[in-house]
């Protein structure tokens, strides 16, 4: 089973102006990411808007990303749609690409019929099928359908689902799921926000948008952790929650990506109808990458 443990940045999809897909700036965000002791990258999360590309624009960032991944990195490749048959041609494509995992997001557009029954069986289905093993990821800002334990559970239990992706932040139910799911299956926090507390239950690792700016920072909580300095890890968790606010639920992507210019990567646009970020913003945002990143 692939050991899912340590911190993955979900790495936005670089565009240029034309919205094109700008690959070799993938590879180098790719490259230059992996320069940190990063368990590894996630390629088209949320933060790699993901329901933004077409089937083709996908292979394309699969192939470039498994090209850039350096050995001893895991590469782990954003696959859920909203079929089980197009989730299914989606994992077996970026497992032809070299990801070494896949993450499903839940089908939710006909969110009164997603039933804990029909999610399970769509995770069974998508397993049944995927040559690469399967991370349930549970998004409902996003999705607009927060799964609950039970479900996840019962999705859990097939052989070739190996971990959980939980964005939610609702520390019970995560605890509840680490304590009852088969051995060995592996729970990832979804933002640095809560990263410490999800270790503290038994989380192995966080896939985590502030990785992308803040990398080092996010590695400190997690080592810190590891090797039982809670004094340290709790300052670095406190000192993380503003930025980390800002780039996810205040922001989103397209203040991610203006980070990462500003710190020297490419971020670029993103695709419409997201807006670009907000100009009569930037001071702030400077502001707030520069206090977090010089404390």
């Amino acid at each position: 089973m692939i050991k899912l443990n340590g911190l993955y940045p979900p790495l936005p999809t670089s565009f240029k102006e034309d919205e094109e897909l700008y690959l070799t700036k993938i590879q180098e965000n790719i490259k230059e990411l992996c320069t940190h002791d990063l368990a590894g990258i996630l390629v088209l999360g949320s933060n790699g808007e993901l329901v933004m590309l077409s089937r083709e624009e996908k292979k394309k960032v699969f192939e470039a990303a498994g090209k850039a991944i350096p050995g001893g990195k895991l590469l782990i490749a954003g696959s859920g749609a909203q079929s089980t048959r197009e989730t299914i041609e989606v994992s077996k494509m970026a497992a032809g690409s070299g990801a070494d995992a896949v993450l499903v997001l839940n089908p939710s557009y006909y969110r009164g019929q997603m039933s804990g029954e029909a999610l399970t069986r769509f995770y069974h289905d998508v397993a049944d099928n995927s040559p690469a093993p399967v991370i349930i990821y549970n998004m409902p800002s996003n999705s607009g359908l927060d799964m609950d334990a039970d479900t996840i559970l019962a999705a859990s239990s097939h052989d070739n689902i190996i971990g959980l992706k939980d964005s939610g932040g609702n520390l019970v139910k995560m605890a509840a799921i680490i304590k009852n799911a088969k051995k060995g299956f592996q729970v990832l926090a979804g933002s640095a926000g809560f990263l410490l507390p999800a270790l503290s239950i038994g989380a192995v690792g966080g896939i985590l948008a502030l990785a992308n700016i803040a990398p080092g920072l996010c590695l400190d909580i997690y080592k810190s952790f590891r090797s039982g300095d809670m004094d340290s890890a709790t300052q670095q968790q406190l000192r993380v929650v503003e930025l980390n606010t800002a780039v996810t639920r205040k922001w989103g992507v397209p203040a991610l990506k203006a980070a990462m210019d500003y710190l020297g990567m490419y971020g670029g646009p993103v695709r419409k109808p997201m807006l670009p970020f907000d100009g009569s913003l930037k001071d702030q945002l400077i502001n707030l990458v520069n206090k977090t990143l010089s404390d």
